[in-house]
């Protein structure tokens, strides 16, 4: 168990979905969409999608939370708490909600064609290929990530995520 290496457990680079840091929010939601992952027989979906530089470094990543996030119309923003909740609360109106729709959508429609930059989370914490799995959960649990990039020669090649970590601890145990 503790002799596995990150390229043992990493997903290569070329099958996890990853995006330029020029890409709009609604390209990576595209993204997420389209993305299915297979490792070791199970599918799954991507929980975060890599954000990258013209020249291949890895700049951070976004999970589903921060298109959400960023999908936010900027008029919300802006609201006290109490407005946001009123604007939104069916049982104060039923037809609040749909009133306000159609402004909500032309705003999210036009949010998402901001830069994933603006909504990406920074890259906080990389393992070697040759990190042996205590460094790995070490790592992941100290930096308190579930998906970290793999790097060989300074360059990424895949991605570790805790759960994958978490698969090989255990079918170590039982």
């Amino acid at each position: 168990m503790m002799h596995t290496l990150a390229i043992d457990l990493m997903i290569p680079i070329d099958k996890y979905p990853h995006v330029l840091h020029t890409s709009t929010i609604k390209e990576v939601a595209s993204v997420f969409k389209e993305s299915r992952l297979e490792v070791g027989g199970l599918k799954s979906l991507p929980r975060a999608v890599l954000v990258f530089d013209e020249e291949n470094h890895a700049l951070g990543l976004v999970r589903r939370r921060d298109i959400l996030r960023g999908l936010e119309p900027k008029f919300l923003r802006t609201m006290t708490a109490p407005r946001r909740r009123q604007l939104f609360n069916i049982e104060i109106d039923p037809n609040l909600v749909d009133m306000s729709g159609s402004k909500i959508l032309t705003a999210v429609r036009e949010q998402a064609k901001a830069s994933v930059s603006e909504i990406m989370q920074p890259i906080v914490g990389t393992l070697e290929h040759d990190d042996l799995l205590a460094k790995i959960i070490y790592k992941m649990l100290s930096h308190n990530q579930s998906l970290m990039p793999v790097l060989k020669n300074e360059k990424v090649i895949g991605v570790v995520r805790s759960v994958d970590a978490f698969h090989e601890v255990v079918n170590n145990l039982l």
